[in-house]
This record gives C-alpha cells, structure tokens and sequence, in this order.
C-alpha cells in the first residue's frame, strides 16, 4: 500500500463504484510547485464520467443510509487507522503536489485525523425529536436522515483536511459523495481519499472520486441532478457560480469562499505577543489560506515598532523549495505568484512602502520560481490593492488607525466576513472589539488561522453560505423528516 500512495503511484485512473477506472481519453499533468516538474498524471474527466459517478453514488447510497449507526462509525474509525499508518506518505505527497513544508504536512495530517473523529461521533448523533400536538390523541416524530448524494469540490490549498471535513461527515451522516478536487491537487484532494477508503469497509459507489478541468466538467458537477448538497471551498467569485448552479438543482449550496482578514492590534497591545501571531498568521503556507491575515490593524501610537519587529522576523524566514528545511515554500502556480506580486506592485504605485520582499527567491534548478519573498507593505490604507483584495500570499500591509473605533470600521469595510483577530491590553477588551467585528470567527489574542472540528466554522457576507464542522455540517448534508401518529380518531368539521 506505501507504494500505491507515494507521489511516484500510478494515479491515473478514476475511482468510480469502487473501481479504478484508467483514461482512455486526455490526461492532466500534475506539477511540483517546487521543481515545477511534472510527477505525475492524472484523468481528465469527461461529463459521461461524471454521470458515471453519480449514477453509482445514488445507487450505493439506498443501502449505505440504511446502515446501522455502529456500522458507518467504524468505516470512518478504519478510515482514521488508515491515515495514521500511511502519515509519511501522505506528507510526502503534499510536499510534492501542494508545495507544502513538513510542517504543513504534519498540519494537514492533524487536522484531517481531527475531522475524522469528528465524523466518527455523528453517527450516533444523528437524533430527532418527540413533541406533543395541540390536536388531542397525536404525536410527533421528527427524524434525522441523510440527503442523498453530497457533491465535494475541494481547493488546492489546503486540500487533504479540507476535502475531508466534507467528505467524511457527509459519509458518516448515511450519503454518498462525489469527489472533485481541485485541478492543481487532484491526488491529495481527491484520489488520495479513495486509496485510503478502500483500506475500509466502505461499500463500493459510496465515494467517487472524479479529477478533470473546471471549465470541462465543473459546471455539470455543480449543477448534477443527482446531487442534493454541493460543499465548496473556493473563491468567491467561482463559489457564486457553483451556488447558482446547484441551486438551479435546488440542492443545498454549502459555500466557504475568499476572506479578507483583519489582525487588530491596539495601543496597549503586546506587541510581542501580537507579532508572533502576526508571523504566523501572515506567512504560514505562504499566506495561501482563507483565513490567513491580508491585513494588519495596527494602532499609530505603536505602528512604527510593530512594523520594524514584524520586518525583522520577516526577513528571518527561510523561503525555498518545500523539499528543503524552509519557513515557506512555493506558492501554487505562475497565475496565483503573478497576481499577488502585481497587486504588491500597484499598492506600492498608489504610495505604500515596500519594507521587505516583493519579489522572488531563487531555486536551485528552476528557471522560473514560484517562491515569494515574505513580504511588509507600510503606509497602507484600506483601499490599496493588496489590502482591499484577497491576496492570498505571503503579504502583510500594515495599516495604521488612531482609535477603536476606526479599527472597526476599517475592519468590518470589506464584503468579506470570514475570519479576524485582536490583541489589546487585555482579553475583555480584546472581546468587546471581537464583538464588533463583522465577521463568522474572531480570535482575541491570537492569529486568524484556527480550525477545530467540534467548534462551526463558518462566514458571513461574501465569505460563504452554511457551515462546516460539528452539528453545523451534519445539518447541511441531513434532512428533518415529520412523522405524526394520529392514535385516537379524530374529529374533523366535515
């Protein structure tokens, strides 16, 4: 089984009713963002294949929702065992195919096994209701069941832990899924979780996994009449196009999209404290993460040390190949690297200051890197372009403000409301300015990036609709049933 994981596997086939499908039409390189060669192939799914999928996915899922709550539990328990046993392999493929450090392999690793534990417990929690009625002689039930087919289309970010804290709840919950991972991360995200599966119990259908491009077959996955619940992780651009689509299917959306982040950092803050969240908040898998900082709040009574500390510990970092031992690694593709230094550019042009970075760090070997310099944009407002979008890179621009108040507002005035964090003078002040900040998570005294999967993770305004994790997710992909008993004969007015 190592073998049948490593990143040198034969991955190209598709994994549909429980059998590898192999390509008989176009296939997709698969590159490592490091060396930016190519390690590996997989299939480029047609819309037949797609079909394919759901077709066994809903049949699979007639006899899985009807499987005793012991019975899915343990698929989900081997499911953990598997992915315990098979870690290195599995870091070893996120370095290759995600560009990922150890450390963001181990993390990935972690927060999987965590979601996995997760759904190991919803089986047995999947409860209903009893209520009385106001006609005499009835009752009422309530049941919880699953919605059918759950369609998961995973980022390449982060895509081993974020493919499966859909994946695995949906199929503990009693439902079938179908698998599209993104592009750039196809095994990690997708053919990765049938290898493991098959190390399971999991009836044949029950998971499907299916690799292809976006623009070929994203539309007839979305929008697949088979599917009930669509589970995306994405852009908020692209995520709008997929709730449409799913809901023109009438099939529940649940959508986390794009964040823009705001770190909070007041007068009486402690700025050690506030910097080393900010280092990790900002450069952490090189800043490609939903609920990384893209921008940092900073009040202007300490605005100068706090960007001269956050400089130094910005140049301390080693940025490399992720096949070294390095702080980063390469961001994803040329597209992601190119957009994010043009938005460094044009807020430079609009009169920030460059501190640090900006550009490439040179690999050994690679004619064109995708290694980004960590970098510190002072002088910034609100507007710039690299506060005002997405980055999603290793940027930090540090905007200055002079009372609570205007940190609020500069906080809350973006569409997005995924994620923040406040350091103050003490946690309950640090409280009553989370409790202003327009947004579905805020952490008072540490970074944006925290992820559990017994507490909801979930945005407001253009950073989704739904939630993951814990009862959250077990309600998208689960369904109320009303039952009533009508035990003594009832009057009726005619």
């Amino acid at each position: 089984m190592p073998d049948e994981i490593s990143p040198t596997a034969d991955w190209n086939a598709l994994y549909i009713d429980g059998e590898w499908i192999e390509a008989d039409g176009d296939v997709l390189p698969v590159e490592d963002p490091s060396t930016r060669e190519v390690f590996a192939e997989v299939p480029a799914a047609t819309e037949s294949d797609v079909d394919a999928a759901y077709e066994s996915a809903a049949e699979a899922q007639a006899e899985w929702k009807h499987q005793p709550p012991a019975v899915r539990q343990e698929v989900v328990q081997q499911f953990i065992q598997a992915l315990d046993e098979y870690e290195e392999e599995i870091i070893e493929l996120l370095t290759y195919e995600a560009g990922g450090t150890a450390g963001y392999g181990h993390t990935s690793h972690h927060l999987t096994a965590d979601q996995a534990a997760e759904a190991a417990t919803l089986p047995r929690r999947m409860k209903g209701e009893h209520a009385a009625s106001n006609i005499p002689g009835k009752e009422h039930v309530v049941k919880r069941e699953p919605k059918g087919v759950v369609t998961v289309i995973s980022p390449w970010n982060f895509p081993l832990n974020l493919s499966g804290r859909a994946v695995l709840p949906a199929i503990a919950a009693g439902n079938a899924v179908v698998l599209k991972p993104a592009t750039n991360t196809p095994i990690s995200g997708g053919l990765l979780f049938a290898r493991l599966f098959e190390e399971t119990d999991l009836p044949d259908g029950v998971l499907n996994v299916v690799t292809g491009r976006g623009s070929e077959i994203g539309d007839r996955v979305a929008s697949h009449p088979e599917s009930d619940v669509v589970a995306f992780t994405g852009s908020t651009e692209v995520g709008r196009q997929v709730a449409a689509a799913a809901a023109e299917n009438l099939a529940t959306p649940a959508m986390e999209l794009g964040g823009n982040n705001a770190h909070v950092v007041t007068a009486d803050a402690d700025l050690e404290r506030a910097v080393d969240g900010a280092v990790f908040g900002s450069f952490i898998h090189q800043g490609q993460v939903c609920i990384s900082i893209n921008r940092h709040l900073v009040h202007e009574d300490v605005y100068d040390e706090y960007v001269a500390h956050l400089v130094d510990r910005a140049e301390s970092l080693v940025a490399g190949s992720a096949h070294d031992e390095v702080h980063l690694g390469p961001v994803i593709d040329e597209h992601q690297r190119d957009e994010m230094l043009e938005y460094v550019e044009e807020t430079i042009d609009a009169g920030a200051t460059l501190e640090t970075g900006g550009g490439t760090v040179d690999v050994e070997g690679v004619d064109d890197s995708l290694v980004v310099e960590p970098t510190v944009l002072s002088d910034c407002t609100n507007d710039m372009a690299a506060a005002c979008n997405e980055h999603f890179g290793p940027i930090a621009p540090v905007i200055p403000f002079s009372d609570v108040d205007e940190a609020v507002e500069i906080a809350n005035d973006t569409e997005f409301g995924l994620s923040g964090s406040v350091h103050a003078g003490d946690l309950e002040t640090g409280l009553s300015i989370a409790e202003r900040m327009e947004t579905g998570m805020v952490h008072v005294g540490d970074q944006p990036i925290n992820d559990e999967a017994h507490v909801p993770f979930s945005g407001t305004g253009a950073s989704g609709m739904g939630g993951y994790n814990t009862e959250e997710f077990l309600r998208e992909v689960t369904e109320t049933k009303w039952i009533s008993l009508q035990r003594e004969p009832r009057e009726y007015p005619f």
